[in-house]
């Protein structure tokens, strides 16, 4: 089912197109789709008891690995993930893909999977209880190379990007019918309550391991887990 959402997904994105200051749309779903059926074909079966759920591609991790947070190192040495990466039809010369040669270190991503391995040891023991998605698959650059985020883009894309990720986190809901959906961040958990508030699911969030929080450069890992011991979701 994840194969047919995804497909549907990058249907519905191929449609759309963005303007200034929006210079360059890379879309892993496509150029990475190899590793992404890989990540959901080895971890994506079965119910879940937690969702996870990021707000769209950093440049250094799913952009280059084609994996949710998927700093590169943890994407291919702890979840195993080994496929082929292709490009995007136009690339942005200060932010190339270079698939699992790229050396950046994509920070969220090194810190929410090196919590996943000190806390759970095994990929498998993680993924027995939870999954991770991001909304949107989208990232966009400016011209500068400068990321920006779904929500800053104008009205006018960003409602049918909108209405296309809605509809995409509504099946991914579906088929893992979990007891919890949890935003990394509060943007994610914004569209999980517009998206998911009238179903029979409990929808929160936990603080985001990204460099730009002062709070998650303190050490983010207490912060995870005292996030998830207040819902009352042991690890």
């Amino acid at each position: 089912m994840l194969a047919q959402i995804t497909d549907d997904l990058v249907a519905d994105l191929a449609e759309l197109r963005f303007g200034p200051p929006v210079t360059h749309v890379y879309n892993p779903l496509v150029y990475a789709r190899a590793a992404w059926d890989q990540y959901c074909a080895r971890f994506g079966r079965g119910r879940r008891e937690v969702l996870f759920l990021g707000m769209n591609p950093g440049p250094f991790g799913m952009a280059q690995c084609g994996v949710p947070f998927g700093e590169v190192g943890y994407a291919r040495d702890f979840l195993g993930i080994d496929a082929p990466i292709g490009k995007p039809p136009v690339e942005h010369p200060k932010r190339p893909v270079l698939g699992f040669e790229c050396t950046r270190r994509e920070v969220s991503g090194q810190r929410l999977w090196g919590w996943v391995e000190a806390s759970f040891g095994t990929p498998e023991a993680f993924f027995e209880r939870f999954f991770i998605a991001n909304y949107c698959p989208l990232v966009f650059m400016e011209a500068s190379g400068r990321n920006r985020v779904p929500e800053k883009l104008p009205k006018a894309e960003r409602l049918p990007l909108n209405a296309a990720c809605d509809r995409a986190l509504a099946r991914t809901f579906e088929h893992f019918r979990p007891r919890w959906v949890i935003g990394i961040g509060k943007f994610a958990e914004r569209k999980a309550r517009a998206v998911l508030g009238d179903r029979d699911v409990r929808i929160a969030s936990v603080p985001h391991p990204s460099p730009a929080s002062p709070l998650a450069n303190r050490g983010w890992p207490p912060l995870m887990d005292a996030g998830l011991a207040e819902l009352g979701i042991d690890i």
